[in-house]
């Protein structure tokens, strides 16, 4: 293992495991990379990273700088993390009914929460956030969803790291977020081979599906269309919260323990896997499973699960 100056080089370069033995198609491998192991617990550990240092570049940052964003996600972790380690003060947006460990999270990095309401999930978060920075404009508002630099992490790291490990990938199969992952690896992936279909996961409309969003939920991100999200997309799959923990569940047997969003983009891949003939479908696990053990997601009967993550946001 390399010596290295900061925990923030350890962004990156996450392993690649093949866990073909879940898919329903012989002919079909299905690997998966491991973004909880980024320091912060999470693939979003690389944006956040990447808005940092894109917002020092253009002057946006003094030292002690107050930054906000809207998270019901990962983001905010990984951006409390990166905060925490430069100097910067960080006010994260989140919906009140989001999971006890991300607010313990937060809190262990130094972040300071500004809860919105949890009957608007992600959308509220969104809202109120922008609300703010129009009454502190002082404050740098860095706003994942429409930042050049979230796709673009993925461009210059995720996508090339699989590409390196699997050149031989067919699908890449993401859950539909803020789309930066999609964007960013689905556009690396097909400059390499046009060949390489990419397919979205989103949740069914109304349904929450941590980390997960429906476009028809009423807010699509502005990098999604500015970037030409919808052509680059070949496919959108939806996976809802009993299929997200059934095989989020699956996993647990082949030894990898992923947050729910992984099992969504597994049953997304195994989907794909039964449509096609023969490939390599390369999925990304968001994050790892130790933030979701409270919902029971493993233990609990799966009614009862499925039941509360109807009213707790699990990120």
């Amino acid at each position: 293992m390399a010596l290295v100056s900061s925990v923030l080089d350890l962004i990156g370069n996450t392993p690649l495991v093949e866990v073909s033995e879940l898919s329903p198609n012989p002919a079909v491998r299905i690997l998966v990379k491991l973004e909880g192991q980024n320091p912060g617990g999470s693939v979003k550990d690389r944006i956040a990273l990447a808005m940092v240092e894109e917002a020092e570049k253009e002057g946006q940052l003094a030292p002690g700088a107050t930054l906000v964003e809207p998270s019901s996600g990962n983001t905010g972790i990984g951006l409390a993390l990166v905060c925490r380690v430069k100097g910067y003060h960080l006010k994260v947006v989140l919906p009140a009914n989001v999971s006890e460990e991300r607010r313990q999270l937060l809190r262990a990095f130094g972040a300071e929460i500004i809860e919105s309401p949890g009957a608007e999930g992600s959308n509220g978060a969104v809202r109120l956030a922008n609300r703010i920075h129009e009454e502190h404009p002082e404050w740098v508002y860095l706003y994942q969803y429409a930042n050049q630099a979230n796709p673009k992490a993925h461009y210059e790291g995720t996508g090339p790291e699989i590409w390196r490990d699997c050149p031989e990938v067919t699908h890449f199969v993401a859950g539909l977020g803020t789309s930066g992952t999609l964007l960013g690896v689905g556009r690396f992936l097909k400059e390499r081979n046009p060949k390489v279909q990419v397919w979205a996961v989103e949740p069914p409309a109304g349904e929450m599906v941590d980390g997960l969003r429906n476009l028809d939920d009423g807010y699509i991100p502005p990098i999604f269309l500015e970037l030409g999200g919808p052509e680059l997309l070949d496919r959108k799959t939806m996976i809802g919260p009993r299929q997200s923990i059934e095989w989020t569940r699956r996993l647990a047997d082949v030894g990898i323990f992923a947050g729910i969003s992984t099992g969504a983009a597994l049953a997304g891949a195994a989907r794909c896997a039964e449509q096609i003939d023969e490939g390599t479908i390369v999925i990304v696990s968001a994050d790892g499973g130790w933030k979701y053990l409270s919902t029971g997601a493993w233990t609990d009967d799966l009614d009862v699960v499925v039941e509360r993550a109807r009213q707790t946001i699990y990120f």
